[in-house]
C-alpha cells in the first residue's frame, strides 16, 4: 500500500525545502521515497524529481496561450492536470505498491481553502490506494504578531475542513523565530491553541475598533477545536524526526526495512533464540501508534533549543559536529593503514632487518 504526504501552504512558507530534507531524511535512513512536483510554475527544483508537472503542462504556456494571470493560470493547470489523473496515475503506479510519495503543491492559498481541482484529485488518489496525510506549512514568525496568528488558525482550520485528510499543521522556520521579536507567551500556548482570550489585550491593541469580530473568531476556532500545530527547523535531525513520526502516525504507516537490508552497526541476532529471548514483532504497530518519544517530543525541549537557549545549544552541537568530523578522519586514516598492511583480512606486515642486514617480513 502507498502512503504519501500533501505538502501545502502559503507562498515562501518552506514546502521545496521541506521535501528536500525529507528526500535528505529518508536517503540518510535508507528509507524509500520519491517526490513528485505538482507545481506548474516550480523552475528551480532542488530535490530529485519523480515526477514533475511540467512534463505534463506549465504555468508560462496557460499564461501565453490563454491570456491568463498567474492566479488564474494556476488554477487551470490544477483543473487540466484533473481532467489528465491518468497521466499521474500511470506515473504513480511505476514507482510500485510500496512507495513513499511527497506531492509538492502549490503556493496557491485558494486551491486548498475552497478550490475543487486539488480536492478531486486527493479523491482519485485515495481510491488508486494511497494513505495521504496533508502537511500545511506556515511560517513560524506569525505567532509573534497576534492578529497573524488568529489569521493563520483560521486559514488552517479551512484547509482542514476543506481536503478532509488526516492533517499536521506545522510552524515551519523554527530556527528563525528569534529575528521576528519575543514571543507574549511560551510557544505550548501557540502550538496546543490554549486560551485564545488571553490574546485580547494584543488584539484590541492592533485593532480596536474589530475587537468583537477578533473575539467571535477566537471563539469559533475554540468551539471547532481542531487546530494545533507541530514544529519544524528543517536543519535539525531531530525536529524532522519528530515531524516524521508524526505524519506517520496519521496515515498509519509502519516502515519495516525489507529483509535483506543490511542491520544496523551492534545488532544482536536472535532469531535462532529462544521464544523468551526474541523481540516481540506484535508491539511493532502498538509502538508506532503509542506517544512519541525523542528530544523533539516535547513542546519544552523546542522552545529551550530555539528560543530559551539557542547561543549554548548552538555551541554544543558545533563541538558534536567538530568531534564527529574528528572521528572520521581517524577512521579513514585507519583504514589507509589497514589497506597499506595488506587488508582488513589478513595479517598486516612488518619489515625488520636480521643480522646479514636483510630484510624480513614479521607476520
Amino acid at each position: 500500500m502507498p502512503f504519501g504526504e500533501i505538502v501545502v501552504g502559503s507562498p515562501g512558507s518552506g514546502k521545496s525545502t521541506y521535501c528536500y530534507g525529507k528526500h535528505q531524511l529518508f536517503t540518510a535512513l535508507d528509507r524509500p521515497i520519491s517526490i513528485v512536483n505538482l507545481d506548474p510554475a516550480n523552475d528551480n527544483i532542488p530535490y530529485p524529481c519523480a515526477i514533475d508537472i511540467a512534463s505534463l503542462i506549465t504555468l508560462q504556456d496557460v499564461m501565453d496561450t490563454y491570456s491568463l494571470g498567474p492566479n488564474g493560470g494556476m488554477l487551470y493547470c490544477m483543473e487540466y492536470l484533473d481532467e489528465n489523473f491518468d497521466w499521474l496515475d500511470e506515473k504513480l503506479k511505476a514507482l510500485g505498491k510500496g512507495a513513499y510519495v511527497v506531492f509538492d503543491l502549490p503556493g496557491q492559498v485558494e486551491l486548498s481553502t475552497n478550490h475543487e481541482s486539488l480536492k478531486k484529485i486527493i479523491r482519485k488518489l485515495s481510491k488508486s490506494g494511497f494513505r495521504l496525510a496533508a502537511v500545511n506549512l506556515c511560517d513560524a514568525h506569525y505567532v509573534t504578531d497576534a492578529s497573524k496568528y488568529i489569521g493563520v488558525l483560521m486559514a488552517s482550520l479551512r484547509v482542514m475542513l476543506h481536503l478532509e485528510l488526516p492533517h499536521i499543521n506545522v510552524l515551519s522556520k523554527m530556527d528563525l523565530i528569534t529575528q521576528y521579536g519575543d514571543l507574549d507567551f511560551n510557544l505550548d500556548f501557540y502550538t496546543e491553541v490554549q486560551d485564545l482570550s488571553y490574546l485580547e489585550n494584543a488584539l484590541t491593541q492592533s485593532s480596536p475598533r474589530y475587537n468583537a469580530l477578533n473575539m467571535a473568531i477566537c471563539s469559533l476556532i475554540e468551539d471547532f477545536g481542531l487546530v494545533g500545530f507541530e514544529t519544524l527547523a528543517v536543519e535539525d535531525k531531530e525536529s524532522m524526526l519528530h515531524l516524521t513520526r508524526a505524519i506517520d502516525k496519521a496515515t498509519g504507516c509502519v516502515f519495516v526495512p525489507p529483509s535483506n537490508a543490511p542491520a544496523p552497526p551492534g545488532t544482536v541476532e536472535t532469531s535462532d533464540g529462544a521464544a523468551s529471548t526474541r523481540p516481540n514483532a506484535f508491539s511493532l504497530l502498538s509502538t508506532a501508534a503509542g506517544p512519541m518519544h525523542g528530544p523533539r517530543s516535547d513542546i519544552r525541549d523546542v522552545q529551550e533549543r530555539w528560543i530559551d537557549a539557542r547561543e549554548d545549544y548552538d555551541t554544543w552541537e558545533r563541538a558534536q559536529w567538530s568531534r564527529e568530523g574528528q572521528l572520521v578522519q581517524e577512521q579513514k586514516a585507519r583504514d589507509k593503514i589497514r589497506i597499506r598492511g595488506g587488508g582488513s583480512g589478513g595479517a598486516t606486515k612488518d619489515h625488520r632487518a636480521d643480522d646479514t642486514g636483510e630484510t624480513k617480513d614479521v607476520r
